[in-house]
């Protein structure tokens, strides 16, 4: 049957090889026992279901309704291609035991994948998606057909998309932005996100663009990541079609990237130093601040300048969530894309975190190259690079213990002053310079992360990095 193992954010396989309708009959069986199993004081036995654009994404969203609704579950399946955030915001409006979206988020197209959802809008904590494993097979498979759990009122087709409209329009000035005559671009990367900023924005000001917002279950040739390598054609369209800023969403539109208005690219580091000091600055708000351990050291400055509290986690969003359950967050985020609100769900949210830029603008009415710039003469130049091969997961254990046990003493021959384990190993110097390697809790490969203060540096650290992964597999 293949095994299902559940990974950074969820179970993710090939479709046809173990992403089949078998498997996921097995998964949503075991997570329906879960729920049964652990109920939440005060929440419902009711689950939501949300799906991607990914290929048979409706068809496999519909068997987990059926299977949850059979396990005596009343079910709302979303009955369109729905972003994640508005799936998870919909578990805690709703008051479900959980929820479950069909995606496989930024993987290949021939990928598809099963994410797990709490009852307080975030994902499952890992010791949740370990009980989940733990149950696989444990009963057999009890399902609902569609139509009659319909007809018995116990399976609810709904869009649900208007409830997280309007949540994020209100956590923002939503009255600045539609005021400030903006012209916005979203790259949909095909996915989710498609279509999603010109509903929020209908009637107002501002003019919005949407760059491949086609359903396209091969996503045009690419991965619907948003990283600078799948942004060419749109940023030869905003090359001849300026805009003010173009937000990038992943394939689920829980994730952002971004460029601006000529086309080029902005980091995801970028976007969260903007947003951040959006929000100390302009919204004169303060509170903890939380960030994965592969996010940019100008964080860190920021947070020391401004005295806020900084906490690290390992990477995943569901790390970050846990943070923000316990208040008195200002911002959560990770390298790669994803960023959580305060007075919304627990949850990255690549809508939200548009209208959040959109507002940043509208306050500050200056270009985005006069913001990036104004970051660096305040905090620093921070030059961040990142590089994913393939490595044998045999030797993953080896590679750790190297790094851990016989790490570099010096990174560009500043001294190693702190050596960080607890997710793969993150060596940091004394003029703050950092190297990570870490392998991927969805693929099989490995990732190598540094930053320094010129980009020549920063792949010099990335070399260190591959010379480690070198001197593993020849021991």
């Amino acid at each position: 049957m293949g095994s299902i193992k559940f990974g950074t954010d969820g179970w993710r396989a090939v479709i046809a090889e173990d992403f089949t309708f078998a498997n996921l009959d097995r998964v949503a069986q075991a997570t329906a026992d879960f729920w049964k199993a652990n109920p939440v004081p005060g929440m419902q036995p009711k689950a939501i279901v949300g799906y991607d654009r990914r290929f048979l994404s409706d068809q496999f969203a519909a068997r987990v309704a059926e299977i949850l609704a059979g396990n005596g579950f009343m079910v709302t399946l979303t009955s369109t291609p729905t972003p994640t955030p508005a799936v998870s915001l919909a578990v805690f409006q709703q008051k479900a035991v959980g929820g479950v979206m069909v995606t496989a988020s930024h993987n290949p197209p021939a990928f598809n994948g099963f994410k797990l959802k709490s009852w307080f809008g975030g994902s499952a904590e890992p010791v949740h998606c370990q009980m989940v494993e733990s149950l696989l097979d444990a009963s057999p498979v009890q399902a609902l057909p569609l139509t009659e759990g319909q007809r018995q009122k116990k399976i609810l087709v709904k869009d649900i998309r208007g409830a997280h409209y309007k949540a994020v329009r209100k956590l923002v000035d939503f009255d600045l932005v539609a005021q400030s005559g903006l012209r916005f671009a979203h790259e949909a990367l095909f996915g989710v996100g498609a279509g999603c900023f010109n509903e929020l924005l209908d009637g107002t000001t501002c003019s919005v663009t949407t760059l491949n917002g086609e359903h396209n279950p091969g996503f045009g040739g690419i991965n619907p990541e948003p990283v600078a390598a799948n942004y060419k054609h749109s940023a030869a369209y905003l090359a001849r079609h300026p805009h003010d800023l173009c937000l990038v969403t992943d394939g689920d539109a829980d994730r952002v990237g971004g460029m601006d208005g000529h086309g080029n690219p902005l980091s995801t580091h970028q976007i969260i130093c903007l947003l951040l000091r959006h929000y100390i600055l302009n919204r004169k708000l303060r509170g903890r601040v939380i960030k994965a351990l592969t996010t940019t050291s100008m964080v860190d400055a920021m947070c020391a300048h401004h005295g806020l509290e900084l906490v690290e986690t390992g990477v995943g969003f569901k790390y970050i969530a846990a943070e923000m359950l316990k208040g008195d967050v200002l911002l959560g985020f990770e390298e790669s894309g994803g960023i959580g609100f305060p007075g919304h769900i627990p949850e990255r949210d690549g809508i939200a975190a548009g209208l959040v830029l959109l507002e940043l603008l509208a306050a500050e009415r200056k270009p985005l190259t006069q913001l990036l710039a104004n970051l660096e003469k305040v905090y620093g130049t921070y030059r961040y690079a990142r590089i994913d091969i393939n490595f044998p997961l045999g030797k993953r254990a080896a590679l750790m213990e190297l790094c851990k046990n016989s790490g570099p003493q010096r990174l560009l021959q500043s001294p190693v002053v702190k050596v960080q384990s607890f997710d793969g190993v993150k060596f940091t110097a004394k003029d703050g310079s950092w190297l990570m390697l870490r392998g991927s809790g969805t693929e099989p490969i490995l990732r190598i992360y540094a930053e320094a203060r010129s980009d020549k540096d920063a792949q010099a650290l990335l070399r260190t990095g591959v010379a480690l992964t070198r001197k593993a597999c020849s021991t």
